[in-house]
């Protein structure tokens, strides 16, 4: 397999590895704490109204639901996985995917975190970085300790690729 046929691969695994992950913490969160788990329907829904011209709501919350909104938000969220770790595996390059380390993974998982609290949040009607929410601090180390988690993740299966590719 040629490198960029091996970092394509890599990368989809890892995106789909890291993503997965970040969904396990967020059951867990959910069973051991009672944490409301993201809604990722409210993806679907803002995805769903761009083809209208509609890019920003006061409250994605209360703007009508579209119809396949949760099924288009599970998508995006995954297929927002995968483009973060291709991003990533560009980075990193071929020595990262033949020797993980947890580190580079953590950073890049903490940046990934400005997109929901520049782009999403606010384009959800939330403020930036959640400040029209009724707890915004709570709900920005949220978002870091996901985006953490999804960082660990790109580590977790890069580790996991690692063993199948040396083989």
């Amino acid at each position: 397999m040629n490198n960029l046929a091996l970092s394509s691969v890599s990368a989809i695994i890892l995106g789909l590895g890291a993503t997965l992950t970040f969904d396990l913490w967020a059951l867990f969160l959910k069973y051991a704490f009672k944490v409301t788990p993201s809604n990722f329907c409210l993806i679907g829904r803002w995805i769903l109204y761009m083809p209208e011209g509609i890019f920003k709501h006061s409250n994605i919350a209360s703007a009508p639901e579209k119809n396949a909104e949760c099924t288009v938000g599970w998508i995006a969220h995954y297929t927002i996985g995968v483009i973060f770790a291709s991003i990533f595996v560009a980075i990193v390059g071929d020595n990262w995917l033949q020797h993980p380390a947890l580190i580079p993974a953590i950073i890049f998982g903490v940046v990934t975190v400005l997109m929901p609290l520049f782009i999403m949040q606010p384009a959800f009607g939330l403020g930036v970085a959640a400040s029209k929410t009724a707890k915004p601090t709570q709900a920005r180390l949220r978002s870091l300790m996901n985006h953490t988690v999804f960082g660990t993740g790109l580590y977790l299966f890069g580790w996991l690729a690692s063993l199948v590719i040396s083989r």
